[in-house]
């Protein structure tokens, strides 16, 4: 049966990996996961590996053993991972012919397991360290064997310096430092001898040997990769990325620069790397003789660039590049020896990267990012030689915007770039400070460009036979100017700037100003959207760099902007910019991007008091304030063809609108019944239609009247202001916004923004929530508050099972809109909830209950899984521990038991935020619990004759105590923590409470250290608890923080 059993395996695995029906494969990936999941596994894993015929149950067996050996429950014993990894190192060596993907599962495997038995102890021998041992005797058997061995290190390298979530990031951490310490340099070493030797008999028409040298060079790349001291830095931010190379790795470091194979990948990645090493690894004259080097290697490739063809050397080139500037200074550059020359290569290389961008258009970032860090860093250069970038950065300019223009012409199925609208705005970033450097030679080449573009543009306009493509092309070409002025003139805020810069401004704002003029004419008749958002990127850098106190009125800029366009001031430059506002609304209303822009850059404009001053007295504003109705503005209207999720841009209207009422505002409350009329009609039609259950349109309006109030509801940060809008909402519509809940819970289109809406009102921002001694509202809004979380909640729960890629949009966005809300009036300071017990309302009581029965509807995993829902989570969870701890005390064992945990997990979250949130929550609870248990003992002889069930809960588990004040001792001695004094502040507590484990827990860290460490270790230890009292004041705290403090630096 055994073998029949086989056999059937060996034809699903076929199934699964060779035929292209999908049906057939599902079948055998669904019976082949029951296979994984099946007791025997293990077994039939060895015996798909010794008798299977194909590759594909070789692979099967190996990807099926790394997934028993990484599973946290239910983990395989010790003696049998033991016995797997010296399986799979002799299956290896006694087939090292085997097809390259299972060879690499087996390797996976093997990495594996070691990196989870790394502190597994077997007779006090850590049985899974002797990495270099386990390969030793491959790299001393055949070519195959060899590379083999390498790979071996390779990937084990690279899989303990990769995190992996199903772990704590702790236990990752804990796990590189001790193999950084104890294996990585040995690895480091051995890849650099075997380097000399595979070099000196090179044969590279051998292609075992060749194949040895990629493996080899590979190595070092991972082992130069490695976080040396835990940054867990984003792959995305790899440009200001520093190897962190130990300091005892020096001679082995300058051994392997030294040697020069030719450019394959792998070394041109090792370069980088090499050319990313901390300065300090050098003195002064070590640096110069190094960056000597690696310029000079970098005049070659560029003298003789055969490898570049190759799209991935030629971004590892550019990347190699981009270090340069990042870890050396433009001074250190110049005084390399063939600096004028290497600099005029490089010139050239990113010119004709520019003008043929579409063979590696993602290279071009790197390059960019070089010349942007060389042109910022023209102001402070020191050095008597010269930096020759005024000579050859124009040319750098020039062929950018040349290649962005040309791209507008050509039509050969290449994607536009100003489809992604990232990358534009990351490449304008770079040009912003490269254009800047010799501003006179890149004004004049817009200004000519321009005016010829424009030129060109209004003749076809003008002609009756101008073909449409034609106007769409030179449209292109106006959207790239566009975006690039605006671009140049936000690079000022970079450079100490001239008059004569400020009127070569003026000139480049005055022709777009022109060019909107006669775009915005033919608005009726037609319209550019991409045109038209580059005029919008291009007012908010004229906003950023002209409007507003920071700007000297006597700019040349106005000067020349009155000279041509008759705009005299700053008023009247903001006429214009409420002018384009008020036509993109009402020609471009249906236009989303358009639309959200625009109102992005009214609500900027109304967010100086300044700026606020001057626009009020402008009559279109006026007009925007007394007639803000669909009729007149378009994207109000309720309108069953759009999306709902459209309406967002209603709320950043509004806010606006609301900062712009309040200048004059004060205490009329007339005015502000006015301001208000087009809000109360339509919450009175929704009243009307509600009483009448006609269920046509008023959902639409009831999501757009929300969205406006909680825009309105954010801008009103005053108390005057703000406790006119409360008498207006409450009680009149409340109840309107509580029947929405009721009716709408499974829609979240509809309870979202109601929710927010009430999450809003609830907030005390500036402490805007002050009601009079005599007045009740306080109270009142708890009891409207905790009705809406209540009604929501019991409803959302009735939904049962929701599918995973559906729960966060339809359940869990609510949830945590509920949570905030909650934590916005537990801690706004406005209601004492002393007063709900006291008079038996069960106000409170309903809402902390409706918070449970939420959270327990919630996996952990999800807790974490979704950023706002953790926020919002653990910051309530911080404000209920502080101030309601006899509420978490009084909960059922099993929900006290998922709270600790939620906190556990919490610890070692990537969000500092979360992570802060859980310490002080954490610190609470210790507080707590230290209080009780130093009162009972003072009561009775006896702790758990108390009759506190909380105390009685953490007796009965102090395992969840312990894994945490292990886990914040690991991350606060082993990692690169950037909360240190919020991790610090629940640690003197967790000791306290657990001192026998906390002894065990510090002879364990000392022991796992190298030995020439562990005297220093002990003794930080020993200092750390001295004159430390037993007790948890503040005082007492601080001293043991600012120990703590000391210890780890």
């Amino acid at each position: 049966t055994s073998l029949h059993g086989l056999a059937q395996l060996e034809i699903l695995c076929k199934q699964l990996y060779e035929t292209t029906d999908t049906a057939v494969r599902h079948q055998a990936e669904k019976a082949l996961v029951e296979f994984t999941n099946s007791p025997d596994c293990l077994s039939k894993c060895q015996l798909l590996l010794e008798r299977g015929s194909s590759s594909y149950s070789q692979l099967l067996a190996a990807t099926c053993l790394s997934k028993l050996v990484s599973r946290t429950s239910n983990p395989l014993p010790l003696e049998q991972r033991i016995d797997i990894r010296n399986y799979v190192l002799n299956y290896l060596a006694t087939r090292p012919k085997l097809a390259a993907f299972v060879t690499q599962a087996l390797i996976q495997l093997y990495a594996r397991i070691t990196k989870l038995g790394w502190f597994d102890c077997q007779k006090d021998d850590y049985v899974f360290r002797n990495v270099i041992g386990d390969v030793t005797r491959f790299l001393q058997d055949s070519v195959e064997h060899c590379i083999i061995g390498v790979t071996i290190l390779s990937q084990l390298t690279n899989e303990i310096n990769q995190a992996d979530t199903t772990h704590p990031l702790t236990k990752h951490r804990k796990i590189a430092s001790s193999f950084r310490d104890s294996s990585l340099f040995d690895i480091f070493t051995l890849s650099c001898n075997l380097l000399k030797q595979v070099w000196k008999n090179l044969n590279l028409n051998d292609e075992s040997q060749h194949g040895l040298l990629m493996q080899l060079l590979k190595l070092s790349y991972n082992c130069l990769n490695y976080d040396f001291i835990g940054t867990s830095t984003d792959e995305s931010s790899d440009d200001l990325c520093t190897v962190q190379i130990p300091t005892s790795w020096r001679s082995a470091f300058f051994q392997f620069i030294s040697f020069h194979p030719s450019i394959p990948l792998p070394v041109l990645s090792c370069l980088v790397q090499i050319a990313s090493v901390r300065r300090s690894l050098f003195n002064n004259a070590e640096r110069a003789k190094f960056l000597s080097h690696l310029v000079d290697g970098v005049k070659r490739i560029l003298a003789n660039p055969q490898c570049l063809p190759d799209p991935n050397n030629y971004h590892e080139f550019c990347r190699l590049l981009a270090r340069l500037k990042s870890n050396y200074q433009l001074g250190e550059l110049v005084k390399v020896e063939n600096y004028p020359e290497v600099i005029r290569l490089i010139a050239n290389f990113t010119v004709t990267s520019l003008q043929h961008w579409e063979f590696a258009p993602n290279s071009v970032h790197y390059l960019l990012s070089l010349w942007q860090r060389l042109a910022a860093s023209v102001p402070y250069v020191k050095a008597t030689e010269p930096h020759l970038l005024e000579t050859y950065t124009p040319e750098v300019t020039k062929a950018y915007i040349t290649s962005r223009l040309d791209v507008s012409v050509r039509r050969d199925g290449l994607e536009d770039p100003l489809d992604d609208a990232g990358l534009v705005q990351q490449q304008l970033d770079q040009l912003s400070t490269i254009g800047r450097c010799e501003y006179e030679k890149t004004c004049a080449l817009l200004v000519q460009l321009f005016d010829q573009a424009a030129q060109t543009y209004q003749e076809l306009l003008q002609s009756t036979n101008s073909s449409a493509m034609d106007i769409t092309v030179q449209e292109g070409r106006l959207t790239w100017l566009v975006y690039i002025i605006g671009a140049v003139i936000g690079g000022r805020v970079s450079f100490a700037s001239t008059d004569e810069q400020d009127a070569m401004d003026g000139e480049l704002v005055c022709r777009v100003l022109q060019l909107m003029n006669l775009t915005d004419s033919r608005l009726a008749q037609a319209g550019n959207e991409r045109l038209e958002l580059a005029m919008l990127s291009f007012f908010e850098q004229f906003r950023k760099i002209y409007i507003g106190d920071q700007v000297q009125k006597s700019s040349k800029l106005y000067r020349r902007l009155s000279e041509v366009l008759g705009l005299n001031d700053e008023t009247m430059v903001l006429s214009v910019f409420i002018g384009k506002i008020i036509t993109n609304l009402k020609y471009w209303g249906q236009c989303e991007p358009i639309t959200s822009k625009t109102l992005q850059l009214l609500n900027d404009l109304s967010l100086g008091y300044p700026s606020c001053l001057k626009l009020v007295k402008l009559s279109a504003v006026q007009f925007m304030l007394n007639n803000h109705t669909s009729e007149h503005f378009s994207f109000l209207g309720v309108n069953n063809q759009s999306n709902l999720s459209d309406m967002r841009c209603r709320t950043t209207f509004y806010t606006a609108l609301g900062r712009l009422l309040m200048v004059d505002l004060g205490e009329d409350e007339d005015q502000f019944e006015q301001f208000m009329l087009p809000l109360t009609a339509a919450f009175e039609a929704v009243a009307q239609m509600l009483s009448t259950n006609t269920f046509n349109e008023q959902e639409r309006t009831l999501v757009g009247l929300v969205r406006d109030l909680r825009g309105i509801a954010f801008a009103f940060n005053a108390k005057t202001s703000f406790m006119m809008l409360f008498d207006w909402i409450y009680p009149t519509y409340m109840p309107i916004l509580q029947r929405a809940i009721e009716l709408w819970y499974h829609d979240p289109a509809c309870t979202t923004p109601v929710l927010k809406l009430m999450a809003e009102l609830v907030h005390n921002r500036s402490q805007r929530l002050q009601f009079d001694v005599s007045s009740p509202n306080g109270i009142l809004l708890f009891r409207e508050t905790s009705k809406m979380i209540t009604t929501y909640g019991n409803r959302i729960l009735t939904l049962g099972e929701v599918p995973k890629d559906q729960v966060y949009g339809v359940k869990l966005k609510g949830v945590s809109v509920c949570f905030a809300m909650l934590k916005a009036v537990l801690s706004g300071n406005y209601v004492n909830f002393g007063v709900f017990r006291l008079y038996g309302d069960d106000a409170l009581d309903n809402a902390l209950q409706t918070f449970i029965k939420l959270l327990l509807s919630i996996p952990h995993s999800d807790l974490l899984d979704y950023p706002k829902l953790s926020q919002s989570f653990y910051s309530l969870l911080e404000v209920l521990t502080q101030d309601h701890m006899n509420f978490i005390a009084s909960l059922e064992p099993h929900v006290v038991m998922y709270i600790l945990s939620s906190i556990s997990e919490g610890l070692t979250a990537l969000d500092t935020m979360v992570c802060t949130g859980c310490c002080s929550s954490l610190d609470h609870i210790v507080t707590y619990l230290f209080k009780q248990l130093s009162r009972s003992t003072k009561k009775r002889p006896a702790p758990m004759a108390t009759d506190d069930r909380f105390l009685h809960i953490m007796q009965q588990h102090p395992e969840m105590i312990q894994q945490m004040l292990s886990t914040v001792l690991n991350i606060i001695i082993f990692e690169d923590c950037r909360n240190q004094w919020s991790m610090s502040r629940p640690l003197l507590g967790l000791i306290l409470l657990n001192e026998k484990y906390f002894a065990d827990l510090r002879n364990s860290i000392v022991n796992s250290q190298p030995p020439e460490k562990q005297q220093a270790m002990h003794l930080c230890f020993e200092n750390l608890m001295e004159g430390i009292e037993r007790n948890l004041l503040t005082k007492n705290r601080d001293r043991y923080c600012c120990g703590l403090d000391y210890c780890c630096h």
